[in-house]
């Protein structure tokens, strides 16, 4: 038996689909020919129901097939498609992960502050300490809380200031520095990006190999990797990077493993940077019974607070909380929560990236300009230096209605 209906092609460059239409007319086709002719093809007709109901199912069909060729190409694959082709490599989606501040506990001589003690910021965020500590002599003691709540959280200096449960003999706690922001559960394109290095992670000795192993680290949230291959110290955005060298600059994960995921990739004889030394020995049993150490040197970014400068129209239409709304999503883009690159280590940041964040908030969100800096917001794109990682929060988004 044939049909008039179009098929779905399979081509070298990919599917053609026919049109919903296309198969609407095909269907209508068939069934006029199965009963002899003369069918009034109007859709409020008993047939045309039946030829609108099955062209739908035939385009269903054929977006699911759509679907399922696009699943298996990682340069389309989303979901669980995506996550089957990672796991080919090894990989899994990152989770979430909380905002993560360092602080200050201050106490009496002797209290334990539990992991998992509470505090709460400015903004009512609750943060949870991650490992237990005991206050020194001294009265105070450095500590890391994180966020209950996984995701980016902005914690600018001195909001994270208040106990929030109560323990006897803890007086207070402080954060003088900005958050370490967290990430949302790894994006297609984040994910997608990461899956590449790691093919590159298999080689030896180059770039990429480097990064990608790194990158690979549990707990690693972003990395840059750089190298001088002159025999004179060059400098490359204010880092001085030494001669036949190679310069790792990674936020997040255990210095250890870092160190390790480093010496395995690097080659030989190649200098390193950076201010965080880690020894690491090489435990291949060809060396047994003397195994070999090295000194791992790299580099831990300091927060780099990108300001923005966003200038609306001022209409009836905006809400009252049209800054709140704002700020909220340049925060959550910042950290790649619409599905794009989060700002990273040694990127360039461009004040254009957020247009349509803003936009998506709705039409009262009409945008006279959008400006960014690191002490004032009065440029289109920022370089952001190889030893820093840029952070965002409420209190540097400046929203101005005109």
């Amino acid at each position: 038996m044939t049909t008039l209906v179009p098929p779905l092609q399979i081509t070298t460059t990919g599917l053609i689909v026919p049109t919903e239409s296309a198969i609407l007319s095909g269907v209508q086709q068939d069934m006029n020919a199965a009963f002899g002719g003369n069918l009034n093809p109007s859709l409020e007709t008993p047939q045309g129901q039946l030829a609108t109901s099955e062209a739908s199912v035939i385009a269903a069909a054929n977006a699911q097939f759509v679907a399922i060729v696009n699943g298996i190409d990682p340069a389309y694959a989303t979901g669980r498609m995506q996550d089957a082709i990672g796991r080919i490599y090894s990989l899994t989606r990152l989770p979430a992960v909380s905002t993560s501040v360092a602080v200050t506990l201050t106490g009496i001589s002797g209290t334990v502050i539990p992991i998992n003690a509470q505090a709460i910021a400015t903004d009512g965020s609750i943060y949870l300490n991650t490992a237990a500590v005991t206050i020194p002599v001294s009265g105070s003691i450095a500590a890391v809380f994180e966020c209950a709540l996984p995701g980016p959280t902005a914690c600018p200096a001195g909001t994270l200031n208040q106990v929030y449960r109560s323990i006897s003999g803890w007086d207070s706690i402080t954060n003088a520095a900005d958050g370490v922001l967290g990430q949302f559960v790894e994006s297609r394109a984040a994910f997608e990006t990461r899956r590449q290095l790691s093919v590159s992670a298999n080689s030896q000795g180059m770039l990429t190999s480097i990064l990608g192993n790194v990158l690979n680290v549990a707990g690693v949230l972003d990395a840059y990797v750089n190298e001088n291959n002159t025999s004179s110290s060059i400098t490359v955005t204010g880092v001085t990077l030494v001669a036949n060298s190679i310069y790792i600059c990674v936020e997040g994960g255990v210095n250890a493993d870092i160190a390790e995921a480093i010496l395995r990739k690097k080659m030989p004889g190649c200098n390193y940077n950076g201010t965080t030394t880690v020894v690491v020995t090489d435990t291949n049993i060809l060396y047994s019974p003397s195994f070999p150490s090295y000194s791992v040197k790299f580099q831990r970014p300091a927060a780099l607070p990108i300001l923005f400068a966003i200038s609306i129209l001022n209409t009836s239409a905006v809400p009252a909380d049209a800054d709140v709304q704002i700020q909220n999503a340049i925060i959550s883009a910042f950290a790649g929560g619409d599905g794009g690159s989060r700002a990273r280590i040694g990127a360039t940041l461009f004040a254009s990236r957020y247009y349509a964040t803003i936009a998506a908030l709705g039409a009262w969100a009409q945008i006279v300009s959008i400006q960014i800096g690191t002490s004032v917001a009065n440029l289109n794109q920022v370089v952001v230096p190889i030893d820093e990682i840029p952070t965002t929060a409420a209190a540097d988004i400046v929203v101005t209605l005109i």
